[in-house]
């Protein structure tokens, strides 16, 4: 076995068109790559082959730091096409080292290494293979493959085929790929170098690039990555606009450069995306100063320009919510908006379906009236099917009792406001005993709906509480160390800062919230914001290491709330999202809920 052969020196002619890229991600030439071919006696390790030659060259800038090459001992008779293919007889691998020692070694060589290989699942395979067979770890090795980035650069024009041995003709390799081990391995150096060339002139000029290129991504997309240059290394906003400042999409990212160079350089295959992206003449970006406010300002940016390559919060006004009426004999109705009347909602609900669901559920619990006319406190009609049914208590024909309709609507509000427990025991009852006659899809009917207005009821009370509070400061440290401030009102973000090192807390604190945005409070018990974006606040306000620097009002939800009874119909949902279409997804989030 001979390690770290000597250097011998090699031009670094092939990476010299890479000196000037950006500093973006991990740069090529910065990169130390281990490149590996290994001999075999067959095609599978899992079907009994076995490796009889590891030839590895180590690479890094163009320059070659080291060679690793041992033939291996199969312990097995080397079939003899095999051995005329590669020249490595029986009686070379006699006195050679097993695998139990090389492996060990080679593993050592190509430690801290990005691998390459040509054909990279056959070989990382079997080396895979037998590090599991010795009970070894396997290092988490990147890997790059030459011939899946030759199939996606290289046109019948260049080569016939993008097997080694084309590919070296094609990029000159200085040495002729032989099926020996460590000539493969200096001819796929060559190989890698030359794609690498190609592959700057595509704008591929990161190890993260290199990864994820795909040929989906046309030299007209790649052409455009000039728009990304003016942008900075920061969190925010970007928008892509066409030749007419129409907005086309919206989108977040901690690293703004990064993100929209990957839209013209790697891994963004998304059809729709390559579409938007042919389109677009300008990209600007919003600096925030924090991620929260990088969330927030996109979704008031979808909201407000209703970007047609955004799938989601185009309509945060298309909302749904089950409203408890203010009338002499109140009913449960279905409404599109919540008007300062009073009156106890449910939601919002994202689609009227699933607002469906969570009416129905109450109405199976509580018998009041479901018919939609305006009865006064002494009605006299002719009763409805649900009255002869048993399910209404028949306000209509003058037969109820005020004061017992009374008590079952002061029941239906308390189920709304604070406590489920009757809705879930009635159902629940209702579910044991279609389960026990085995009547199984119906059990699951009462399921889902009952799952559909614990969701609710849990949203309602969680975004209630937020919008009481007219003001809410609160601070985290970020992964900088510095302290992220954000200023809450009625659940809507007002302002978001990062405090500078070394300055006044307090003075800071202060001039925020005096620079805030007066945020009015929305009729009824909804948010000042949508129920998107108070979300977002929530799930960062119950995160670890939140510190509240000052709140103006009580920030509770009802301990008995349903927030509580969420952990089964989570795990159910989380069971069954993979059958699902993802479009209709958004409707079986689980409700986030504190961590503290």
């Amino acid at each position: 076995m001979s390690v770290a052969a000597p250097v011998r020196p090699r031009s670094s002619s092939a990476w010299e068109t890479q000196r000037s890229f950006d500093e973006l991600g991990r740069p090529l030439r910065d990169i130390t790559f281990c490149v590996v071919d290994l001999e075999t006696t067959g095609g599978s390790a899992e079907g009994g082959s076995m490796i009889t030659e590891i030839g590895a060259v180590k690479v890094r800038g163009g320059e070659i730091l080291g060679e690793f090459q041992t033939l291996v001992n199969p312990h097995t008779a080397i079939p003899p096409f095999i051995a005329v293919l590669t020249g490595i007889s029986n009686t070379m691998v006699a006195d050679a080292p097993g695998i139990e020692s090389a492996l060990p070694a080679f593993l050592e060589f190509a430690q801290g290494c990005v691998l390459v290989a040509h054909n990279a699942p056959f070989d990382v395979g079997f080396l895979k293979h037998f590090a599991a067979q010795q009970g070894r770890p396997w290092p988490a090795f990147e890997v790059v493959d030459t011939a899946k980035l030759a199939r996606r650069v290289i046109t019948r024009d260049d080569a016939p085929n993008c097997k080694l041995s084309s590919l070296a003709v094609l990029f000159r390799a200085g040495t002729e790929p032989n099926h020996r081990a460590l000539s493969d391995a200096r001819a796929t150096v060559d190989v890698l170098h030359g794609l690498m060339e190609r592959l700057g002139g595509l704008g591929v000029h990161t190890l993260e690039e290199l990864q994820t290129f795909s040929a989906r991504v046309s030299t007209a997309q790649r052409k455009k990555r000039h728009l990304a240059e003016t942008l900075p290394h920061a969190p925010g906003v970007y928008l892509f606009r066409d030749d007419r400042e129409r907005v086309l999409y919206v989108g977040t990212s901690r690293d703004l450069r990064t993100r929209v160079r990957s839209y013209f350089t790697a891994s963004e295959t998304r059809s729709r995306m390559g579409e938007m992206v042919g389109l677009a003449a300008t990209v600007t970006g919003i600096e925030c100063a924090t991620t929260l406010e990088a969330q927030i300002r996109e979704l008031r940016l979808i909201a407000e320009h209703k970007p047609r390559y955004n799938r989601r919060s185009r309509f945060p006004e298309k909302m749904h919510f089950v409203k408890l009426t203010r009338e002499p004999w109140p009913r449960l109705s279905l409404v599109k908006r919540v008007l300062d009347d009073q009156a106890d909602y449910l939601g919002p609900f994202s689609s009227r379906k699933v607002a469906e669901k969570a009416l129905q559920v109450l109405h199976d619990t509580f018998p009041v009236r479901q018919c939609s006319d305006r009865l006064a406190r002494k009605a006299a009609r002719t009763p409805c099917v649900l009255a002869e049914m048993g399910r209404c208590l028949s306000p209509c024909d003058g037969s109820a009792d005020e004061a017992a309709y009374d008590t079952v609507v002061r029941q239906l509000r308390d189920t709304l406001l604070h406590r489920p427990d009757e809705v879930i025991d009635a159902i629940s009852e209702r579910m044991s005993t279609l389960a026990a006659a085995e009547r199984f899809e119906e059990a699951g009917v009462h399921r889902d709906r009952l799952a559909a207005f614990l969701r609710a009821a849990s949203r309602t009370q969680r975004l209630s509480a937020l919008s009481r509070c007219a003001e809410m400061v609160a601070a985290r440290r970020g992964d900088d160390g510095r302290w992220e401030v954000h200023v809450v009102r009625r659940g809507r973000l007002a302002a978001a800062g990062t405090m500078p090192p070394g300055g006044d807390a307090h003075g800071y604190v202060e001039q925020l919230r005096a620079s805030a945005e007066t945020v009015l409070p929305a009729p009824g018990p909804v948010p000042a914001a949508s129920a998107e974006e108070s979300e977002l606040v929530l799930r960062w306000l119950e995160s670890p290491g939140i510190r509240l620097i000052d709140i103006d009002g009580e920030w509770t939800c009802p301990v008995a709330g349903a927030t509580r009874h969420l952990a089964v119909h989570d795990a159910v949902e989380s069971s069954r999202r993979d059958l699902v279409p993802f479009d209709e997804r958004r409707d079986l989030t689980p409700v986030h809920r504190p961590t503290r």
